[in-house]
């Protein structure tokens, strides 16, 4: 198989260094190219037409959410190249914005990941096929928090359905849920069949159910308000 493509758009001089020198040792990665700000980026991936791009949530012009922009701008322009955001806050709204219009082939993860390349990579990989990936920090963390809004849909849930749809957050099929909990996949389609509901997600919807689920889990589990990484 050719190698996956990737545009890396990272303003710091030398956390760009060492993502490209990291990366460099995966035969199924290749950075085509590197940009160090949001007009940059764009075209860097209009000339390229990479696979995946990995790209930095706060850069230059205005250092807000310029990564979260391209995301939704190459939503629209190009639906096929996959994004992954790396921020060093488990900010959920960014995590939210960044999956609003679907959750394929879009990752979300802290910049603390990038130490352990081999999770960056399986993000990649995961994320230029088509998948998605919400850092574990992030789900952790809310779940964690227990704050959650009055009358909250969550509230629905068995505690055992609460743990099946964070680990759907994060983007893991039902095999890998089912490896982790230590049950049959039989028991966790019936989870998430009954959590389907219990969300009042129509079958119908034109929103991927299980996306859907997911944004159901992150804005009722605390959007509104950045939750700090867990040291």
């Amino acid at each position: 198989m050719p190698p996956i493509r990737v545009v890396l758009a990272e303003d710091g001089d030398l956390l760009r260094a060492g993502v490209l020198a990291l990366l460099e040792g995966f035969d199924d990665i290749d950075v085509v190219a590197t940009a160090t700000n949001l007009p940059e980026l764009l075209a860097m991936v209009d000339e390229h037409r990479p696979d995946v791009l990995l790209t930095d949530i706060r850069m230059p012009p205005d250092f807000t959410d310029e990564g979260i922009r391209a995301a939704g701008e190459l939503r629209r322009t190009h639906p096929g190249i996959g994004v992954v955001a790396l921020t060093q806050y488990s900010d959920v709204e960014y995590a939210l914005d960044l999956v609003r219009d679907g959750s394929n082939g879009r990752g979300y993860l802290l910049k603390e990941r990038v130490a352990d390349v081999d999770e960056l990579v399986a993000a990649l990989r995961t994320v230029a096929a088509g998948g998605s990936v919400i850092d574990q920090i992030v789900v952790d963390a809310l779940m964690a928090t227990g704050t959650r809004r009055n009358d909250s849909l969550l509230d629905r849930l068995t505690p055992r359905e609460l743990e099946v749809l964070g680990l759907v957050a994060r983007g893991m099929t039902n095999g890998a849920i089912a490896s982790d909990l230590v049950v049959t996949d039989r028991a966790v389609e019936k989870h998430i069949n009954s959590i389907l509901t219990k969300l009042d997600l129509p079958a119908d919807s034109p929103v991927h159910r299980r996306v859907a689920a997911t944004l159901v889990f992150l804005s009722e589990a605390g959007v509104g308000g950045g939750v700090a990484p867990r040291r």
